[in-house]
């Protein structure tokens, strides 16, 4: 199971614009619903229930009814997911600064699919198909809006393909800020820094007030880091059979003064495009521990007087340790991190 996304021609914009205001209207219909029955009963309301309040809502609305029990479905789960008795309204109105993004869900008999199309109910949206969709079976999915206005579906489907791995090397994966991600084969995914190429250009728009400037340059710079990072984990993906990944949390590090870099580099994104690339094509993912990686020697095993420690350790790059090897701190981690995956630094690898 994995998830295709497919650009929407724009000569759709206004049918799928219009759909998108009548699901919010069932979404506050029902999310304002709930929450009277609960003030009055002091229960809640399930999506069998009140499927019987929407009943023949799409002969009035231009939807499907499967996205009318999707949408029902959808806010009861997030209320127990959240935990609360009302959730916030969508607001379709575009001037509006709480305006919520277009989003038209779909379960499978909604939908039909062919190479170079889709079809919901009526109508049929023709999109950029890089995929082939024809060899795939769709079993959900949705429409979603993005904040330049661009509409996208995205199908949950089921492939048929069996991927045959002919790679057998293995690789240990060190995160960071300067580079994304420095690899134990020397391997280095650099970081080319979009959010600084259009720092300035994005200033000048947030003085003018020019949110649709703004919107497009956020839009820019995303979609840049994402095919960056697309390119670079599926390289890494056909090239190995294991892939050992450190456990650093960016969600720590935005809080710190480095949270800038942090966000602008993307390595939580990495190692998320990494994981369920891997389990599409049977690759092994493992992720570990990288605590004293850095102060670990991957020659002798030995955290030494040497090693670059603390804070202050942070500007060593190279450093030498007691064992005469001269270690690259972020390819030595790199190292250090494959050996966890491996176990080699607990039991060693037994010779057969």
């Amino acid at each position: 199971m994995k998830t295709l996304k497919l650009r929407i021609k724009d000569k759709y914009l206004a049918v799928l614009n219009q759909m998108a205001s009548e699901v919010n209207f069932v979404w506050n219909y029902v999310n304002d619903l709930g929450f009277k029955h609960l003030n009055r009963k002091g229960e809640f309301l399930s999506a069998y229930d009140i499927a019987k309040y929407t009943k023949g809502t799409s002969k009035e609305c231009n939807l499907h009814s499967q996205t009318i029990q999707a949408v029902t479905e959808e806010l009861v789960t997030r209320k127990k997911q959240f935990k609360k008795a009302k959730l916030k309204w969508r607001v379709t109105n575009k001037k509006s600064a709480r305006r919520s993004l277009g989003w038209i869900p779909f379960k499978k008999v909604a939908i039909k699919c062919a190479d170079g199309y889709v079809q919901y109910g009526k109508h049929q949206f023709r999109v950029w198909d890089s995929y082939g969709l024809s060899q795939y079976s769709v079993k959900t999915g949705s429409f979603v809006e993005d904040a330049c206005g661009r509409w996208y579906v995205c199908l949950v489907v089921e492939s048929s393909k069996i991927v045959k791995i002919t790679s057998t090397k293995a690789i240990g994966i060190d995160l960071g800020l300067k580079d994304i991600a420095t690899c134990s084969d020397g391997t280095v995914i650099s970081n080319p820094k979009f959010y600084r190429k259009y720092e300035q250009k994005l200033g000048t728009a947030q003085r003018a007030k020019n949110k649709k400037r703004v919107r497009t340059l956020h839009a820019k710079i995303a979609n840049c880091r994402k095919d960056h990072l697309h390119k670079a984990s599926t390289m890494l993906v056909k090239k190995n059979a294991l892939i050992v990944i450190g456990d650093l949390s960016a969600k720590k590090l935005v809080k710190t003064k480095m949270a800038k870099s942090v966000l602008d580099t993307g390595f939580s994104a990495l190692k998320t495009m990494l994981k369920y690339k891997c389990e599409n094509a049977g690759v092994l993912f493992e992720e570990v521990n990288e605590r004293f990686t850095t102060q670990t020697c991957s020659c002798c095993g030995e955290i030494t007087t040497s090693s670059p420690k603390g804070r202050t350790g942070l500007g060593i790059r190279v450093w030498e340790c007691e064992c005469g090897s001269i270690n690259q701190r972020d390819l030595n981690s790199a190292k250090n991190i494959l050996a966890l995956g491996h176990k080699r630094l607990a039991v060693g690898i037994p010779l057969f």
